[in-house]
């Protein structure tokens, strides 16, 4: 649960993103803002540089209302199964254009990402070349940690925050060794095979102070011994997995027909991926984890439990199919059978031919400059207020889980009022609207 505590402190001096995971997503993020830092494009889609929200003194930008860290003072690191610099793994992710890659190439190429915490038990689609050896998974949680206080003093960061890019783990459930610090710290010991290779980052993130965003829908901070961490080293977490492509407009759509209680009797997903995470997701351990991701966002925003008559035999199919001709330019198909007056139905189809890292390089950057905020703040614990930018948010044991993405908006908007001494507001403003009900 997040805590607050103190007074917001300023975003002095430089900002260290670390991501585990140097592929797609985290190179198209860091050429993206080296570019904007050089007048070569403008950071669309993201909510930090480009979103507004309504403040006492009007219509603002978001970092214009909060003291974020700026674009110029942010130093980017990582680690990757791979070896190639953040150029290279930039060409072969075929994401951006040569041109523009060409434009910051100096930079991207003196990134380098540090060797890897790695298990190929977790993600068996994967070779990693570039992997750390180790004896015990304490002593790899320790190589971690020493990388991390390597980069912040060779790079001069005042403040770091880690955001997860890697590939989803397969899929596995908490058990009894998750469920104390103590009893977690024993299974690192003894290299307890249900300890992942992300629940070493977190683990070594949280143990530095470090604020950890979970961008997979793997089991990695949503444990109650990482929890237990947060809460020692007073540490923000959020989580879990992206929400990027399909699910952004699920959480779009489903909403609306909520909002004009109009039935659905199925809805049925499909999409073609041809990148790392594609490749990856081809295994069928890896794809559950994602679908059990995937399948939980309608349910929370249509309540059947509370609605049957309009979604009480709702059927809801995903699957994800690896087409390496795809690339990064992720294809989504959706077949919506809704029904209407007097059950009569109907059907709604969606393609959306998108890009899935042009996506979700933006979320990673707001992830991160937010996370950072909240440890500013003082808050710790799970961080509600960035479900916004998530599939499956994790949230409180008791605090069921938010899907709807306008009020998800709402929530985060209020979080950043409240942050700077405004009152909250439970949706749009009269002033907000053109013709406002007569006084």
């Amino acid at each position: 649960m997040t805590e607050q505590k103190g007074q917001l402190a300023p975003a002095n001096g430089k900002l260290g993103i670390l991501l585990p995971g140097m592929g797609a997503v985290a190179t198209t993020l860091i050429a993206g803002v080296l570019a904007v830092r050089k007048g070569g494009g403008q950071p669309i889609g993201s909510l930090t540089q480009m979103g507004k929200l309504h403040t006492a003194a009007g219509n603002q930008k978001i970092k214009d209302f909060v003291p974020l860290a700026d674009l110029e003072n942010i130093e980017f690191g990582g680690w990757d199964v791979y070896e190639d610099n953040v150029y290279q793994a930039a060409v072969k992710a075929a994401v951006l254009d040569e041109k523009l890659l060409q434009s910051v190439r100096p930079e991207l190429e003196a990134m380098v990402p540090m060797k890897a915490a790695f298990d190929p038990h977790y993600v068996k689609n994967l070779d990693g070349t570039h992997v750390k050896t180790y004896t015990t998974k304490l002593d790899l949680a320790e190589q971690v940690i020493a990388d991390i206080r390597n980069f912040k003093a060779e790079r001069g960061c005042e403040r770091l925050v880690m955001v997860w890019c890697g590939s989803t783990e397969i899929y596995h459930e908490s058990g009894e060794l998750h469920r104390t610090l103590a009893g977690f710290e024993e299974g690192l010991r003894t290299n307890a095979a249900n300890i992942a290779p992300s629940m070493v980052y977190a683990y070594a993130a949280l143990k530095e102070g470090v604020p950890f965003v979970n961008g997979a829908p793997n089991l990695t901070v949503d444990v109650p011994a990482l929890l237990e961490l947060a809460a020692t080293t007073q540490t923000p977490v959020a989580g879990k997995d992206f929400k990027t492509g399909q699910t952004l407009m699920k959480t779009i759509v489903a909403p609306g027909l909520s909002a004009r209680a109009l039935g659905v009797k199925g809805w049925f997903s499909t999409n073609i991926l041809g990148n790392r995470d594609g490749l990856v997701l081809d295994d069928p351990d890896n794809f559950k984890t994602k679908e059990v991701s995937k399948l939980s966002v309608l349910d929370s925003v249509f309540h059947p439990e509370e609605n049957p008559e309009l979604y009480g035999d709702m059927y809801h199919k995903v699957r994800i199919n690896y087409y390496p001709p795809a690339g990064d330019n992720k294809e989504s198909w959706d077949n919506i059978d809704i029904f209407g007056w007097l059950g009569y139905q109907m059907q709604i189809k969606i393609n959306f031919l998108c890009r899935d890292s042009i996506l979700a390089a933006p979320l990673v950057l707001d992830l991160a400059l937010f996370i950072d905020l909240a440890k500013r703040a003082g808050m710790s614990g799970i961080q509600e207020w960035l479900s916004f930018y998530l599939k499956s948010p994790q949230t409180d044991a008791n605090i069921r889980p938010e899907h709807d993405i306008f009020k998800q908006l709402v929530n985060l908007h209020n979080t950043l009022r409240l942050l700077m001494n405004e009152p909250p507001v439970e949706a749009a403003t009269e002033e907000e609207y053109q013709d406002g009900p007569a006084v």
